[in-house]
Formats: C-alpha cells, sequence, structure tokens
C-alpha cells in the first residue's frame, strides 16, 4: 500500500460519503417535516407533473361544489317562498268559505275581504324576492305582462348549474325562476291558463298600486286549481334539487378520488421515511468517524521519518 502525505485518498473517500449521506438525512427530515415525498422537481419530476394536473382538478371541483350548493340554496330558498305561498293561498280559501255562512253580518264580510285584500298584497310582495339579486321567480313576459307557466327553458328563465370541471361545455342541470306569479294566474273559468291565452287572466297576486280583487269575484274551484298549480311548482323545485344533490354526490367522490390520487404522489410514506432517517443518521455518524480516522492515517509517516 502506497503511504502519500499530500493526497489523503481515504480521507477524500470518507469526506465524500459524509456528504452523501448528509444530504440524504437532509432529504428526509425534509420530506417528514412537510409530509410530502416530493420536496422539489429533481426528486420526482413526472409525478410532480401529474401531481399538479390533479391538484389543478381537485381545485376546480371545489368550485363546482360551491356552486352546486349555492345552486341547492337558491332551490331551498324559492321553496320555502313557495310553501309560504300555499299557506296564503289556504287561508284565502278559508276566507272565501268563511263568506259563504249566511249567518255572517256585512260588517264580517268586510273584514274578511279586508284580511284577503292584504293577503294579495303580501303574495304579489313575495313573488319579488330575489337570492343574492337573483329573481326566484320568473320575469319572463308575453302578451299580457303576465309570468309564463309550465312554458319551455327559453321561457321559464333556466338558470344552468354545471355539474363537472368542464363547466358551461359539460352536463348542467337546469333550475327554473318559479313561475310563481303565473301559477296564481286564472281566466274567469277557473282553468290554467296557456302562456299564449294570459293577457285575459285573473290573478291572486296583483300590484300594490292596483286595486284589490274581494272574495266575491272568486269561486272556490279557483283556489283549488291555485293550489295544484303551487304543488307543482313545489314538484319541479323537489326535482331539480334531488338532482343537484346527486350532483354533488357525485362531485364529492371524483374528488376523493383525485385526492387519493395525488396523495399517492406527494405525500410522504412516514414509516418508510423514518427507517431511511434512522439509517441515514447512522451513516452519518459512521462517515465522521471514518473521516476522522483517515485524517489521522498521515501521522504514521511522521513516525518513518524520525
Amino acid at each position: 500500500m502506497t503511504l502519500s502525505i499530500n493526497t489523503n485518498t481515504a480521507a477524500v473517500t470518507a469526506a465524500f460519503q459524509l456528504s452523501q449521506n448528509n444530504n440524504l438525512m437532509q432529504k428526509s427530515l425534509t420530506r417528514l417535516s412537510s409530509g410530502k415525498r416530493i420536496v422539489n422537481t429533481a426528486d420526482d419530476a413526472g409525478g410532480l407533473a401529474v401531481s399538479m394536473k390533479l391538484n389543478s382538478s381537485i381545485n376546480q371541483l371545489n368550485g363546482l361544489s360551491s356552486n352546486i350548493q349555492n345552486a341547492q340554496s337558491f332551490l331551498s330558498v324559492q321553496d320555502g317562498i313557495l310553501e309560504g305561498s300555499y299557506d296564503i293561498v289556504s287561508r284565502m280559501s278559508e276566507l272565501k268559505i268563511l263568506t259563504e255562512d249566511s249567518s255572517k253580518s256585512d260588517a264580517d264580510i268586510e273584514n274578511y275581504n279586508t284580511e284577503f285584500a292584504s293577503l294579495q298584497v303580501q303574495l304579489y310582495q313575495i313573488s319579488k324576492e330575489t337570492f343574492n339579486g337573483v329573481s326566484l321567480f320568473s320575469t319572463t313576459t308575453n302578451e299580457g305582462n303576465q309570468a309564463i307557466f309550465s312554458g319551455g327553458n327559453a321561457n321559464d328563465n333556466t338558470l344552468a348549474v354545471p355539474t363537472t370541471f368542464l363547466g358551461s361545455a359539460g352536463p348542467t342541470v337546469s333550475i327554473h325562476k318559479s313561475a310563481l306569479l303565473s301559477a296564481l294566474t286564472l281566466d274567469g273559468s277557473n282553468t290554467v291558463l296557456s302562456y299564449q291565452q294570459r293577457s285575459s287572466g285573473k290573478s291572486l297576486a296583483v300590484s300594490i298600486s292596483s286595486n284589490v280583487s274581494l272574495l266575491s269575484s272568486y269561486t272556490t274551484s279557483f283556489f283549488t286549481a291555485v293550489i295544484e298549480n303551487l304543488s307543482t311548482l313545489r314538484a319541479e323545485n323537489g326535482a331539480s334539487l334531488q338532482r343537484l344533490n346527486y350532483s354533488l354526490d357525485q362531485t364529492t367522490l371524483e374528488k376523493s378520488k383525485l385526492e387519493a390520487a395525488y396523495g399517492s404522489i406527494m405525500d410522504v410514506d412516514i414509516a418508510t421515511e423514518t427507517t431511511a432517517l434512522a439509517k441515514y443518521s447512522i451513516l452519518v455518524q459512521t462517515a465522521a468517524s471514518m473521516l476522522a480516522q483517515a485524517n489521522s492515517s498521515p501521522n504514521v509517516a511522521l513516525m518513518l521519518l524520525g
């Protein structure tokens, strides 16, 4: 074996191994402290590229979930108002029956009409309710300036809610600004008008500035037809809400699968990495000890020179 003073090969080799092991130990520490398997692009360039696309899809699904939940809230508020409208019409129907009691005086009938007029104004007011500035009820008009009932999507003021991260280019769920005013409007023979005939219809919901109608202007079957219309609107509302529920469930499931795929690429395996950290810690200590040993080996040359 050649003995040299200028070049200590053993010390150079030990120093290199110490540096390598120390780098690996620092990488394990960084992975464990961050919880990420890929700390920088050099760790897994291909995996990082895939994870970035997955993460982008997850963020898009988060936004999609928020939009669907907002649409659910829109329909929930709409349904609450429709339910309130039903209660009002039911009370109107009750007032109509009460006025047919021959034992009631004219003053009694006037009191009933006063309440009836107040309920008409209330129906009109709630038909103007909005959700975050967006009208809850149809504002599309045709001849006679009446809202359309049971018309096509374009006529019902349809709102399209995307159900995939493709946005409006992908599948959507259609929800409607419910045609409340139109549901309250019937013709003189108490039959529901088609939207082409709406101009001559009679409506329970009147403008505040208009003269309200008296109970004598309506028949009991009129209120029955209006209640049937309201039940139809609530059924349409419920069907749309159910579709949104399924869409949200599907979005949540898809998001969970993408998060699992993202995690399998990016998340560090704690058990594996702690084992690696223990190994590199021992190797660093061993390499440091060997470097110290290698640095002392040239002292043998002094013994020979002496």
